[in-house]
């Protein structure tokens, strides 16, 4: 049987796979065959595992299970800030970890806001170190991510269906059958694998709030056995099962949620018929005011602590604000020029071999990456030299699963809806690209930028195996002012980082959704 014809071509996209796997899996490799011969899991690998498989499953569960009600909620509800709170809702993803796990013991921790309040009632202080205070943080980070992800899925059901069940008067258990649980059934299986996968991938998280024998994760086991023990060895064995896991639940994933959506609709704003009630209201503002309580307080902690440093910051934080930038706009370019043909691939169907490669980046350790990048340099040139590039396409490579993760499904939508008119029309290829799709993807593409360059300013992973004492990124250099104890300058340079994050995201969020429905 021929092939069905398509408005977009595949090979695009399967290039940009390949490049993606080669340096994915070409580091591992480096990696690999740079170790001694010998490297096998220690029995403390074996806890390292179970509990990196614990805290990532709870993770994952409670993040999504309460990202469902808030995003129905959002989805629901139209009110004053409601713009400005679903654009927050980017922010603590979007912090840098180190300075975002500051804001969470300054309110959680023994001596913070809660613990004082409980103190106040004669009860012991809370205790954030351990299991429950790193898979605290993962929903602190994650819980906003998970209700963008099911929101956007919620804001892709027509009106049209939402009309028709108003004049039909169905509602309650109806419309959930009908409508809701369709739509979260093709949603929810791929916001629980990545926010698994990212909680997999945990480090400064576990590093900072776990970190002990019973309460470290692979990610940090890889760390320790760079760091300490220069273990190539194991640490690439380490790393290959942090690949497969992480494979496997995207393989899960992708298998549960590839059910059919429900179509395009005129293009109008949703409105719910079904959602008036008294019950419902309050229902709906108790879940937005919980998740904005929850998301807020530890963003008002961090900006009460870096205030009295910002008007005290050297120059060389500037100057490394400059380089975050200049990063981070070298990243997001980079995510765009891959994520876009990848996405286009997937949307022709059977393509789950760029799909898969485009997830990668979630299993990769980014410290594995780095070293590999390092080993193939070193022959040819000064790694240093090129710390600034390297950083970006690492950066690039692990911002792409969010990119192909928010830029497929619309893609897929644009495809089926407007694909066979569009061949009838001779509009193929780049065309179809430049005319239909980029513009029916204007606000996911926006959505994938912000994401990528915020992620971006804050990494400090990849940019301290390479830089040089002269070069630095503003993470690197909160880090180095923390090193150097000088507390009030590294706070007021982690609201400068903040700041910047959230500035840049926001920019280019709502330059995608600018004239649309957000």
């Amino acid at each position: 049987m021929a092939a069905r014809a398509q408005p977009v071509s595949a090979w695009p996209g399967a290039v940009a796979a390949a490049l993606v796997a080669a340096v994915i899996l070409g580091t591992l490799g480096t990696v690999a065959a740079t170790a001694e011969a010998g490297g096998r899991f220690a029995p403390g690998d074996w806890a390292a595992l179970r509990f990196t498989l614990v805290q990532a499953v709870l993770s994952a569960v409670l993040s999504v299970g309460l990202a469902v009600p808030v995003a129905r909620a959002l989805a629901r509800r139209r009110f004053r800030g409601r713009a400005a709170l679903v654009a927050l809702l980017g922010a603590p993803f979007i912090l840098p970890v180190i300075v975002a796990v500051l804001g969470l013991v300054t309110v959680f921790g023994r001596a913070g806001w809660v613990s004082a309040g409980l103190g106040l009632l004669g009860l012991p202080p809370l205790s954030i170190y351990g299991l429950h205070g790193v898979v605290l943080a993962h929903v602190f980070f994650n819980l906003p991510l998970a209700t963008r992800l099911i929101l956007q899925g919620w804001q892709e059901v027509p009106d049209e269906r939402f009309r028709l069940a108003a004049q039909l008067r169905i509602e309650g258990w109806a419309m959930w059958r009908l409508i809701e649980w369709p739509m979260l059934s093709r949603v929810v299986p791929g916001a629980l694998a990545v926010v698994f996968a990212l909680c997999l991938t945990s480090f400064a998280v576990a590093l900072t709030l776990g970190g002990g024998p019973r309460a470290t994760t692979i990610e940090l086991a890889i760390y320790q056995a760079f760091r300490f023990d220069f273990d190539l060895g194991r640490a690439a064995l380490l790393s290959g099962v942090q690949l497969v896991l992480t494979i496997a639940a995207a393989s899960l994933a992708l298998a549960a949620g590839a059910g059919a959506g429900f179509g395009a609709g005129l293009g109008r704003a949703v409105r719910r018929w079904d959602a008036r009630g008294r019950a419902a209201r309050a229902g709906d503002a108790a879940w937005i005011a919980l998740a904005a309580v929850f998301l807020i307080v530890p963003l008002a902690a961090i900006v009460a602590a870096g205030l009295p440093g910002l008007a005290d910051l050297p120059v060389q934080v500037w100057r490394a604000a400059g380089v975050s930038l200049l990063v981070a706009a070298g990243s997001t370019a980079l995510v765009l020029a891959l994520a876009l043909p990848m996405a286009a691939a997937v949307a022709r169907g059977r393509m789950g071999v760029v799909e898969v490669s485009g997830l990668l980046g979630l299993a990769a350790s980014p410290l594995v990456i780095g070293t590999g990048l390092f080993i193939l340099v070193r022959p040819v040139a000064d790694p240093f030299a090129l710390a600034l590039p390297v950083t970006a396409l690492v950066n690039a490579v692990m911002a792409l699963p969010f990119a192909l993760r928010i830029l497929g499904p619309a893609a897929r939508e644009a495809v089926a809806a407007h694909g066979r008119l569009a061949l009838g029309l001779q509009i193929t290829g780049w065309r179809f690209m430049a005319l239909v799709m980029i513009p029916r993807l204007r606000a996911q593409i926006g959505f994938a930028a912000g994401l990528s360059a915020a992620l971006s300013m804050g990494d400090l992973g990849v940019i301290a195996l390479f830089a040089d004492p002269e070069t630095a990124t503003l993470p690197l250099q909160v880090y180095r002012l923390m090193g150097a104890y000088r507390m009030e300058q590294a706070a007021g340079a982690a609201l400068l980082l903040l700041v910047l994050s959230l500035a840049l995201f926001w920019t280019l969020d709502r330059g995608g959704r600018w004239h649309a429905e957000a």
